[in-house]
């Protein structure tokens, strides 16, 4: 079995200790969007930190929020840093890391129980592929497996790591808050969602900081003797998408795209989205 050596380190914001809601601590013009920002960073340090200790060599670290939320005067200097994605999917994930790990990973759309779920952006209601469900983790690990490249661990709230640990059986993960919110908030417009699900008890930052890097430890010395992180997939795929109202489109959406060989291929292929019809 491969050792692990190179690492692909996927960030976001709304799974992180203390990062409370979005829009004071997720937006650029937030209040405390800097805070934000120095959370994830430790975080990412804490991970990157036991990886290493772990016999990792190099760790391209991916900040993939949207507005950017690595502070790069306080990463961990052996790290590589990157921020934008030209190509489009996978990002700049290719065969030759040996393993994908999540740092502050949020729970798909309408996940209840989540903190600041969401799927890319606050307009979706789902994303399915082939039937099954995901958000942002599932389409990237899915990425990684067609890839070949395993999924190890994954830090986020309490929601996320359940979603994880159902999509890619052994995977190591730690939940560093948990969301309070029961309902899915389907009959939301995408404003109105944003706001849906920012209750949550935290662990304080610094203990978070600690349990990430012992849990990430943890996943890459099971990783270098046990094989897990592979995600079992077979083509066609099939997209769906559903989008719900905005202020400009005031009606659900749905959108539905077919790739006959690649799941890279599929995530890749345009939108066509079109009036959701009752029953459809």
């Amino acid at each position: 079995m491969k050792t692990i050596k190179k690492i692909f380190l996927m960030t976001d914001l709304e799974g992180v200790a203390g990062v409370l809601d979005s829009p004071n601590w997720c937006l650029w013009d937030g209040k405390y969007y800097d805070q934000a920002k120095e959370f994830l960073t430790l975080e990412v340090n804490a991970a990157a930190d036991a990886l290493f200790a772990g016999g990792a060599e190099d760790i391209l670290v991916s900040d993939s929020h949207g507005p950017g939320a690595i502070n790069p005067g306080l990463i961990d200097p052996r790290v590589r840093l990157t921020r934008g994605s030209p190509n489009g999917w996978p990002l700049e994930l290719d065969r030759s890391f040996d393993a994908l790990v999540f740092v502050g990973q949020h729970a798909k759309a309408e996940t209840p129980g989540a903190h600041l779920c969401h799927t890319q952006n606050m307009g979706y209601i789902d994303l399915s592929v082939n039937g099954k469900s995901i958000g942002e983790f599932g389409q990237l690990a899915m990425c990684a497996s067609e890839l070949g490249v395993r999924t190890i661990f994954g830090s986020g709230d309490s929601a996320f790591t359940r979603e994880a640990r159902a999509l890619v059986p052994w995977i190591e993960t730690v939940g560093v808050k948990r969301g309070l919110r029961k309902g899915r908030g389907e009959e939301l417009n995408d404003r109105q969602y944003r706001l849906h699900n920012a209750g949550a008890v935290h662990v304080p930052p610094k203990r978070s900081r600690d349990m990430i890097h012992d849990g990430a430890l943890r996943a890459i010395t099971r990783a270098n003797k046990e094989k897990f992180g592979l995600i079992r997939m077979k083509p066609p795929y099939t997209r769906v998408a559903i989008f719900r109202p905005t202020e400009g489109i005031p009606y659900k959406r749905i959108s539905r795209e077919t790739h006959r060989k690649s799941f890279i291929g599929l995530l890749n292929m345009a939108f066509n989205p079109r009036p959701l019809q009752k029953g459809a």
